[in-house]
């Protein structure tokens, strides 16, 4: 048996009912199916439009959808509004990310849904947690712009988003660690709750440690390109070949096996740079040697080099350069998919896994990306719904299956 094929999963038994879009919400089911959860995606007609997006979101569906059953609800039409409610009433979690009030318009209000299932876990996932600006429609750009990422990002006077969905991730992120803190509690109560994660909120956490370091010494944190670096050397480096390095020099153990190494005989005996913050005062000196030093090394060689002495180091990785990781290749940090829409469908892809392991093992894909609305008739069965009942919803059109529904691939 494969690691990533698990006999038992930390969340088998628990049953998530998710409607969701785009990255934030389908992050938090992603997580919960990984871990075993029994995630079924509830998606319109003809399937999420997530699907067929272009450009930078033409990964979003892939990335995010994996490990999860499809069906495809009207969820305006009476029939398909109450088999959605039957697939509620069995759920342990429900998640959504849509607009504030679109839910409750459906009648799938925690208030209402709770009535029905008190044990139900609720998950919302915002632009904003309760408060002035609850009712304003968010998006992560907005959150990183007002939440003061974008400032840090960016050179000063230019903010910059940064290079990808990390407010949509990590609010998907904190929405399963509040379901699984709920469902630890249920044990306790017997009751569900509500959950809510956010993006703003979520933006502020990340830029908490600025908003610390302005606390502790009364001076506004610089953007990352025109900040005062708190080691001397901690930064990008070119080589002999035109590659680039990242090389970080973070004590004074570390800087003594570095000029050790780099043979940098006048810095090692050099008693005014012993400590990191005489080095820090005194860059101007020595970041010019480190890169005349570097200038002689190839990118392999510079790397190995490093590698050897035990320095904190990075190539400059394109996000396309991760196919070929050797370390993602050899830990099961790539997953195999088989993609589902555009030109691409039916090929197969490798994604990363979830960035977590559990007793030496990681979680890989149980359940390939599913086509809209490929476990429909399954999932209404389950939910109760005979033979005849599920095939007269899917022939009305009130529950689509994958082959039924327009626009699907």
């Amino acid at each position: 048996m494969a690691k990533s094929a698990q006999p038992e999963q930390p969340l088998s038994g628990v049953r998530v009912a998710e409607f969701t879009h785009m990255v934030m919400g389908p992050t938090c089911g992603l997580i919960l199916a990984d871990l075993g959860a029994d995630v079924i995606k509830i998606e319109p007609p003809g399937g999420d439009k997530t699907r067929r997006l272009l450009g930078s979101g033409a990964g979003y569906f892939p990335m995010y959808n994996r490990n999860k059953r499809s069906v495809c609800l009207d969820l305006k039409s009476p029939a398909g509004k109450a088999a959605a409610l039957k697939i509620i009433d069995g759920a342990d979690v429900l998640i959504e990310n849509f607009r504030p009030g679109a839910m409750a318009r459906l009648g799938f209000d925690y208030e209402t849904l709770s009535d029905r299932n008190p044990g139900l876990i609720y998950c919302s996932e915002k632009g904003f947690l309760e408060g002035p600006y609850a009712h304003r429609t968010a998006l992560d750009e907005v959150a990183q712009m007002m939440g003061g990422l974008a400032y840090m990002t960016g050179p000063p006077g230019r903010p910059l988003r940064a290079g990808a969905s990390v407010i949509d991730v990590q609010g998907g992120l904190f929405g399963a660690l509040g379901v699984l803190a709920a469902l630890q509690q249920r044990h306790l109560t017997g009751r569900g709750q509500q959950v809510v994660s956010s993006l703003f909120e979520n933006s502020t956490f990340l830029v908490g440690q600025h908003m610390a370091q302005f606390a502790v010494t009364g001076q506004p944190a610089a953007p990352m390109p025109a900040r005062i670096s708190a080691w001397a050397v901690y930064e990008v480096f070119e080589t002999a070949d035109g590659e680039q390095v990242f090389v970080g020099v973070v004590s004074d153990t570390q800087w003594r096996l570095f000029c050790e190494a780099f043979e940098l005989t006048e810095f090692a005996q050099d008693p005014g740079l012993a400590a990191n913050s005489d080095r820090v005062r005194q860059r101007e000196r020595i970041i010019p040697v480190i890169q005349a030093t570097f200038l002689s090394y190839s990118k392999s060689e510079l790397m190995a080099k490093l590698e050897r002495t035990g320095l904190p180091f990075a190539p400059i990785t394109r996000p396309e350069d991760l196919f070929d990781d050797p370390h993602l290749k050899a830990s099961e940090g790539l997953v195999d998919l088989t993609l589902t829409d555009g030109p691409a469908a039916g090929s197969k892809a490798r994604l990363p896994a979830l960035p977590l392991a559990m007793a030496g093992r990681r979680f890989g894909c149980r359940k390939d990306l599913p086509q809209a609305g490929q476990h429909t008739r399954e999932v209404l069965i389950e939910a109760g719904y005979s033979d005849s009942e599920a095939d007269q919803l899917l022939a009305t059109g009130s529950a689509l299956a994958a082959d039924q529904a327009e626009g699907s691939s």
